[in-house]
This record gives structure tokens, sequence and C-alpha cells, in this order.
């Protein structure tokens, strides 16, 4: 997330002091991406030095200063709207990493692995659903509640298509070792080594 350009575009609807830009922040994501008053002061200086905001005051800093957009500052938020992120490849997602690492790790079973996360997901999915019926009336909140449920779903789906392809592969799946107990093939490995 870009805060740097969502003050630019909260910023480009008038002049705004610092905590009004956090006030308005936190409300047209749906408060669900936190955001201190420190964190505004330290972007807004940065654009400032940039030539894409200017204030009333530079000799008295602070929150008594309205911050306004540049034109500089207009075509950069234009250029970055209508920019696509970069999704050329993957994100490094620490869920995928764990089933990876399951297969390898001895004494894991990847499928069990799957399956916690999985109804942790269902479970958010829940919640979230449940938050879907008291925010429908604000567009913003609305918003970012349909974007979590589809991403969650996303995951979940994800998530069944690698057990199907797993089960599916062959693979032997560990059986779990006891705790503190090496697997059958690390023994011989450590007999062999005596």
């Amino acid at each position: 997330m870009s805060v740097r350009h969502a003050l630019l575009a909260l910023l480009s609807q008038g002049p705004k002091y610092g905590l009004q830009l956090r006030d308005e922040f936190m409300a047209g994501t749906g408060e669900v991406w936190p955001l201190n008053v420190g964190q505004v002061y330290t972007t807004l200086q940065r654009l400032e030095r940039d030539g894409l905001v200017e204030s009333d005051d530079e000799a008295a800093p602070g929150p008594q200063n309205v911050f306004r957009i540049t034109a500089e500052g207009a075509g950069e938020l234009a250029g970055w709207l209508r920019t696509p992120p970069d999704l050329s490849s993957p994100p490094r997602d620490e869920l995928i990493i764990k089933v990876l690492v399951a297969l390898r790790v001895a004494g894991t079973d990847p499928l069990d692995v799957i399956q916690v996360h999985r109804r942790y997901l269902v479970e958010l999915m829940q919640q979230w659903t449940r938050l879907k019926g008291d925010v429908d009336a604000d567009l913003s909140q609305a918003l970012v509640v349909d974007a979590e449920l589809f991403r969650l779903d996303a995951v979940v789906r994800w998530l069944d298509a690698a057990a199907a392809r797993i089960r599916r592969s062959g693979a032997e799946t560990p059986v779990p070792a006891a705790a503190g107990v090496p697997t059958t093939k690390a023994r011989r490995r450590t007999g062999a080594a005596r």
C-alpha cells in the first residue's frame, strides 16, 4: 500500500492538515490499515521535499501546517493510479513456503499442515462474512471486506488444489515422528556414520 499516493489522493480533494489526512485515510480505507500521525508527517515532509506537495508556512512545521498538492503531485498521482502493480512474479507468501517446506520435513505430514491453515482461513472468512452485513452502508469498508473475502477464498482454493495435487502425486506423506526421536532414515544415517 502506498501511503504516499493515498495522501496525494486526499490532498487532490483540497488542502488539509496532517491529522485530518490521517483521519480521512483511516475512514477511506475502511479503518483496516492503521496509520499513525508520525508516519503522515514524515511522508508529507518527503512529498514536500520532492515538490509533490506544498505547505502554508515552512517556518512553522507541525499540526498547524496546511498541505496542498502541486501540479507535479497531481501528475504523480495520475500516473500511479493508471500504472498496474508488478504482478509478473509471485509474491513471497509464507503459507506457500510452509507447504513446500512441509513436503521435505521428516515427521511432518503436508496434508496436516494444509488442513490446519485451511481451518484457520475458513474461520477468518466467517468473521469477515459477519462483518460484511455491518458495513454495506459504508462503500469503502464494503469494498475492503469484499476484497478480503475474495483473497481468503483464493487461498483456501489453492490449499484444496495443493492437497489434491499432493495426493495425486503419490508422494509418501511422512509418518509423524515422536518429538525428539529421529526417523528411521535418520537413524540409519546416524548408524552408518559410526
